[in-house]
C-alpha cells in the first residue's frame, strides 16, 4: 500500500476459497497455492466420491503443461466474471459440487482434495458445505458474511474459518508472490507456475505504466512527464507480471541487447492508486544473477510524484 508505506505479509497455505464482497456471489480459488478445481454435475456432496477425481489432476503441469489446463483455474485477468465456480445462484439446487485440489504451490505439501458446495444464505452472504471426497457423512459448514470492504473474505478449509488473505480493498496497490500465470509451450500458450510475480489491485481500480530509461530516467520522471504519449496506464491485472526481472541471462537480438538475470534495470512503473495518487517504481533487487539481493525478498523504491 504505497499511500500508508505499508506491506502486509500472507502465508499462500493459509487459505483456500476468497468469497467476493461485491454485488455478485462470486468465489475464487487460491492461485498462489495453484489450487485447481471442477464443476460436477452433482448438487449433493454425498453424491461426490473418490471415484469422481479419477483421471483428474486439477494441478499445473511444470513439465508437460497444456493448454486445457487452464479450465482448472480462474482467469488470470482477474475478471470477477472469470471464475471456475459459477456465480453461485440464489436457487440452493442450482448450484453444484465442486472437486478441489487445494494445490502444492510454493512447496506446499500435497492435502486431500476436498468436494464443496456453496450456496447463499438468508443474510446475503455465503454458506459453504465441504469434506473429504472419501467423506459421506458429517460435512462442515461455514457461514461467510459479505464485506463490502473487502475484495474478498477468505476460508481456509484447514481450520474451517473465515481468515484475511488480503488487507481491505481501499489499503493494497499491488501484490508480489509466487502463482499460476502463463506460457508459451511448444507454440500453445499453457498455465505455468510462476515466482516473483507483481499484479495489480484491478478490482479498486489501480493502474499502472511501464517506463523506459531510454524515454525517461526514473530520478528525473516528475508529474510534467505524465502527459507524455509515452506513459500510457493499463489495468491490465499483470501490466507489471513478470516484465520487470529476468530470472535468467537473456541473449541478445537483432533488436533487443543482452541483460543479465535480476531485475531489469532499462524500466522502471508508475502506479496510479483507487483515489488517484500517482507514484514512481523502481525494483531494486530480487536475488538472480549479480542484482545483489535475496531471492524471495524483493526490494522496491517509489515516490509519490502526483497527489490526488
Amino acid at each position: 500500500d504505497f499511500s500508508k508505506d505499508k506491506a502486509t505479509s500472507v502465508d499462500r497455505s493459509s487459505w483456500d476459497l476468497g468469497f467476493y464482497g461485491g454485488s455478485d456471489f462470486r468465489v475464487v480459488l487460491n492461485n498462489g497455492a495453484s489450487a485447481g478445481a471442477k464443476v460436477t454435475t452433482a448438487t449433493s456432496l454425498a453424491a461426490v466420491t473418490e471415484a469422481d477425481a479419477v483421471g483428474l489432476t486439477l494441478a499445473v503441469s511444470q513439465a508437460t503443461p497444456a493448454t486445457t489446463d487452464f479450465a482448472y483455474f480462474d482467469n488470470l485477468n482477474g475478471s470477477i466474471a472469470g471464475t471456475v465456480i459459477p456465480s453461485i445462484s440464489s436457487v440452493a439446487a442450482d448450484n453444484k459440487v465442486i472437486i478441489l485440489n487445494r494445490g502444492t504451490g510454493g512447496g506446499i505439501a500435497a492435502r486431500p482434495w476436498i468436494k464443496l458446495k456453496i450456496t447463499r444464505n438468508a443474510s446475503g452472504g455465503y454458506t459453504l458445505q465441504y469434506a473429504e471426497l472419501k467423506e459421506t457423512t458429517n460435512f462442515k459448514t461455514v457461514e461467510i458474511a459479505k464485506d463490502a470492504s473487502f475484495n474478498f473474505k477468505a476460508v481456509s478449509l484447514t481450520s474451517g474459518t473465515v481468515v484475511n488473505a488480503e488487507p481491505a480493498k481501499a489499503d493494497w496497490d499491488i501484490v508480489w508472490g509466487y502463482s499460476v500465470y502463463q506460457t508459451t509451450f511448444s507454440g500453445a500458450l499453457v498455465p505455468y507456475n510462476f515466482s516473483d510475480l507483481v499484479f495489480l489491485n484491478v478490482l479498486s481500480g489501480v493502474q499502472s505504466a511501464e517506463v523506459l530509461t531510454s524515454d525517461f530516467t526514473y530520478a528525473a520522471f516528475t508529474e510534467a512527464n505524465l502527459t507524455s504519449a509515452k506513459v500510457v496506464f493499463s489495468s491490465e491485472r499483470d501490466a507489471i507480471g513478470t516484465k520487470w526481472r529476468n530470472t535468467l541471462a537473456v541473449a541478445a537480438t537483432p533488436t533487443a541487447p543482452a541483460e543479465a538475470a535480476g531485475v531489469r534495470t532499462n524500466r522502471f512503473y508508475l502506479i496510479k492508486d483507487a483515489t488517484g495518487n500517482i507514484y514512481k517504481l523502481k525494483f531494486v533487487s530480487m536475488g538472480a544473477g549479480s542484482d545483489g539481493g535475496t531471492r524471495g525478498k524483493p526490494v522496491v523504491e517509489y515516490k509519490l510524484i502526483k497527489k490526488s
